[in-house]
């Protein structure tokens, strides 16, 4: 009996036992990752676990299952906006986008753990609060194999790139077609990451580097941010992964076959995250692992960087606070976005690369030469490393858009990122700028279930416009000046325009029958002895037309009150001068 009572004394005293909070990496072998289950389990125990940790399932994704993000905040503080008044910084981390490059899922399990168990690594998280997606492709996840990732050394399965309706989420921040993409508008847009890190697995050349980096391409990035970010933030990172021994590298963005030539930066449009989480003032980077170095090294090369970032983020939160603030308030008051880019190759520099020689030898498939990388053979020189762009067009910001209740898949789209709209509340017209498409390319097939339109011309016209009662009207004065732009431009280059949210506007309606308008034609130029001439005209300049009735009388017919407006027009327009409107 008594016995009995001092073993229950014992157990009492010693309270419950504490979870198993080793990973699923950690328990095995070096090239395992955890599955999808495994990884929400763990985070389940290491929320029981901690007070400082909360567990949220945010919105459902395509998979059918919620997306969860996990906050690690020392002072117990989850709520975003109390974070942001107590001038903390947010680090947003995010793993498993494609489900195939797995490091981010393991690293950043250890790491969150450890940042919490460690007093010399807790006291970083004094000014820095962690969000974390688990998953983040929940469905590509679920899909496991062990064939897909063809070049890739490890693990011995994984999940697959695309998600539950076989889309690829790193295209999908922009035109919003998963559920897992709206469903991290409302995580991105609450919480107002000062940092963002999606954590990946390369493709391509073979080198000696186990980590190499995108940060969001300098010049898109606010000024102060891109100050900032190359100045002070990159080369923290990359002298503390030298000292780490994972000597860093950008992402190898190749001129040619090999980086021997040089590399070029990478500018991410909005369609990817890095590119889409820029528009707010986020500082984003994607780290990617090298495809052919062992799992564990590519585990461990993460979580190295993960630690940097947050010691860097940590050393300089107020800075970055200030910076971002500034980066804000310039973007309310910006007149000028750019809305596409090409590369200046009149600007290089060189940057420290270890590689391996490239060779050639026949292929034993084929017979022709085959291009390998030799490991017998490495070496360390500089190569070239282009990385400025400037912008190949940029457009004046309007007062407003106007945009017609009828484009409801654009509203929404609107909405979910938290843009303020107001609504006319009568009908009304309205002299305003309006865009007409003149010319567009279109892919020849599908990319990522659209047929993505580029190279869009334009031909502006200043014409009263009829407006509904509940259309909606966006002011350019408010955070989200940046994202607007960018998506309701028709010649940025992840437009809605571009992702074909308009393009029943590119067919016409109404057409004629040649026989009846042949004579309502000869009475509107006998009318209309301009028009003739012009006709006149254009029979001179060009053959092909003066041999072509069928066009000749096209070219009158479009030139004539008959022609339908609103074929071509694009529907959003531009209100260039303040005026009272009524809202």
């Amino acid at each position: 009996m008594f016995t009995t009572l001092l073993l229950s004394a014992l157990l009492v005293t010693a309270g419950p036992a504490k979870p198993d909070l080793k990973t699923p990496f950690e328990k095995g072998n070096g090239n395992q990752t955890a599955t999808y289950a495994e990884a929400i389990d763990w985070y389940q125990k290491f929320d029981a676990a901690y007070d400082e940790v909360k567990m949220v399932p945010y919105g459902m994704t395509d998979a059918g299952r919620p997306l969860h993000l996990v906050i690690v905040s020392t002072d117990k503080d989850f709520d975003p906006a109390s974070i942001h008044r107590k001038n903390k910084r947010i680090l947003l981390i995010q793993n498993g986008i494609h489900p195939g490059e797995p490091e981010g899922i393991d690293a950043t399990m250890m790491l969150a753990r450890d940042y919490l168990q460690n007093k010399k690594l807790r006291k970083q998280l004094d000014n820095v609060v962690l969000i974390i997606i688990p998953v983040y492709n929940i469905g590509g996840a679920l899909n496991r194999n062990s064939h897909t990732r063809t070049n890739q050394n490890g693990p011995e399965s994984y999940g697959f790139r695309g998600n539950a309706r076989n889309l690829d989420l790193n295209r999908d921040y922009i035109k919003t077609d998963s559920r897992n993409a709206q469903t991290f508008h409302d995580i991105f847009r609450e919480w107002n990451p000062d940092v963002f890190m999606d954590n990946h697995t390369s493709n391509g050349a073979d080198y000696q580097h186990v980590m190499t980096l995108i940060p969001t391409q300098h010049n898109k990035m606010n000024p102060t941010l891109a100050t900032y970010t190359t100045g002070k933030m990159l080369p923290a990172l990359y002298e503390g992964m030298k000292q780490d021994k994972y000597p860093m590298v950008p992402y190898m963005n190749t001129k040619d076959e090999t980086p021997d030539n040089g590399i070029i930066g990478f500018m991410e449009s909005p369609r990817y995250d890095t590119g889409y989480t820029t528009l707010y003032n986020t500082i984003g980077f994607v780290p990617e692992t090298h495809m052919l170095k062992p799992f564990n090294q590519r585990v461990d090369a993460t979580y190295k960087l993960m630690e940097n970032m947050i010691e860097t983020i940590h050393r300089d939160a107020d800075e970055i606070g200030e910076a971002r603030a500034k980066a804000n308030q310039q973007t309310l008051v910006q007149q000028q976005f750019p809305l596409g880019w090409k590369l200046d190759t009149t600007q290089v520099k060189q940057i420290p690369f270890l590689g391996y020689e490239a060779k050639y030898k026949p292929s034993e498939v084929s017979g022709a030469e085959r291009l390998y990388y030799d490991r017998k053979s490495p070496y360390s020189k500089m190569i070239d490393y282009y990385d400025e762009f400037v912008p190949t067009v940029t457009v004046q910001k309007p007062v407003a858009y106007i945009v017609p209740q009828a484009w409801h898949e654009v509203i929404d789209r609107l909405k979910q990122d938290k843009v303020e709209l107001k609504q006319l509340t009568k009908d009304t017209t309205i002299a305003l700028d309006s865009y007409y498409i003149t010319d567009y390319k279109t892919v020849p097939r599908a990319y990522e279930g659209h047929y993505l339109h580029s190279d869009v011309q334009l031909r502006t016209e200043h014409m009263p416009r009829h407006f509904f009662k509940g259309d909606y009207v966006v002011y350019l004065n408010q955070p989200t000046n940046r994202f607007v732009v960018e998506v309701l431009e028709p010649q940025a280059t992840d437009s809605y325009f571009n992702w074909n949210f308009f393009d029943s506007i590119l067919m016409q309606k109404e057409y004629y029958s040649s026989y009846v308008f042949e004579d309502l034609a000869a009475e509107i130029l006998k009318q209309n002895p301009a028009l003739r001439k012009q006709l006149e005209e254009k029979k001179k300049a060009d053959a092909g037309f003066a041999k072509d009735p069928r066009a000749q009388l096209d070219f009158v017919y479009r030139h004539s009150p008959h022609y339908e407006p609103t074929h071509m027009l694009y529907p959003v327009a531009r209100l260039m001068q303040d005026m009272e409107l009524p809202l």
